[in-house]
């Protein structure tokens, strides 16, 4: 294989819910990794804090147990996913940005090589947890919906 062959080759990232009915690989960049503190992502992750990272839709492809995706409306036009076996968390979408959806790292069982960037809503995260790290904090989330 050729160098330039070499640099074109797409990376196929795979990843899963906690019972493994619902597998997905991912073939797209990533957007920025971050962490979210608000209130809703606490409570749907059942921890201080979710970590999600944008993709693109048109890249992820789910390989088994599509009909195992529900959806809870958590917020008027945004869309929580998780297995309706186990629970697990998957990934969130709005409707005015359906290109994108916010993935949960957690999820994923390809190692990553990029780390987070920074954390959202940080003013509200939970009173049980300091912040031990120099990332940027913000009150909200910093950047366009499109990222």
């Amino acid at each position: 294989m050729s160098a330039s062959a070499d640099q074109t080759k797409v990376k196929i990232y795979r990843g899963a819910c906690l019972c493994g009915r619902i597998c997905y690989e991912y073939s797209g960049r990533f957007g920025t990794l971050t962490y979210c503190h608000c209130r809703l992502c606490r409570k749907a992750q059942g921890t201080a804090f979710a970590t999600n990272v944008p993709i693109e839709v048109a890249k992820l492809k789910i390989i088994s147990g599509e009909e195992l995706l529900k959806a809870f409306e958590s917020s008027p036009g945004k869309k929580r996913v998780f297995c309706s076996v186990c629970g697990s968390p998957m990934f969130s979408h709005r409707d005015d940005n359906p290109d994108v959806l916010r993935l949960r790292i957690g999820t994923l069982d390809t190692p990553i090589d990029f780390k987070p960037m920074m954390h959202f809503f940080a003013a509200s995260k939970a009173e049980w947890y300091d912040i031990h790290d120099d990332l940027p904090q913000f009150d909200e989330r910093p950047y366009s919906k499109k990222h």
